[in-house]
């Protein structure tokens, strides 16, 4: 499945889940999931990007090993189908701002919570899911500027060679 299609279902699943557990299952799917598009660009992806992209895999997957009993739903884990990503700017801008609703999410489990253990596994999480949301935001920008030197490079000299001078002058006559 196409990485935008099962980010919006991922920010659907987090947006519909009640309870801690299914809270806490959500965001574990979300850090799988960006873990996977980490791994996928890392391999595949633009070349200014493997290196950010690596990083946001291992990060992703430490913070999916800080949650103690990740609850996976009987469905499975919704990154291992993951087949493809066709927009990479389009894909990373969405999986920020999934991140940044899983990083909502454990506050609320964080501060709504009494139990110590529960507290500092969303703290680590948040921790996790906050420099996941940061290597994205850095790849977006690499992406940007990439974007605007291959504009600069074929605005410089144009399809037609260099073009100079104001636009409606034929021979010096207006």
């Amino acid at each position: 499945m196409e990485a935008e299609r099962l980010i919006e279902a991922g920010r659907s699943a987090l947006a519909g889940s009640r309870g801690v557990p299914a809270v806490m299952a959500e965001v574990w799917q979300a850090q799988a999931l960006a873990r996977a598009v980490g791994g996928r660009l890392a391999s595949r992806g633009p070349a200014e990007l493997r290196t950010d992209a690596r990083g946001l895999s291992e990060i992703c997957a430490l913070g999916s090993a800080v949650f103690d009993h990740p609850m996976v739903p009987a469905s499975g884990v919704r990154a291992s189908q993951l087949t493809e990503v066709s927009d990479v700017t389009r894909a990373l801008a969405a999986l920020a701002q999934l991140l940044g609703e899983a990083g909502i999410a454990l506050v609320g489990v964080a501060c709504g919570t009494e139990e110590e253990s529960l507290y500092w596994q969303c703290i680590e999480a948040i921790d996790a899911v906050d420099e996941s949301v940061d290597r994205v935001q850095g790849m977006l920008r690499r992406l940007a500027e990439a974007e605007r030197e291959h504009e600069g490079e074929q605005g410089r000299d144009g399809p037609y060679g260099v073009i100079r001078g104001p636009a409606g002058f034929v021979s010096g006559q207006p």
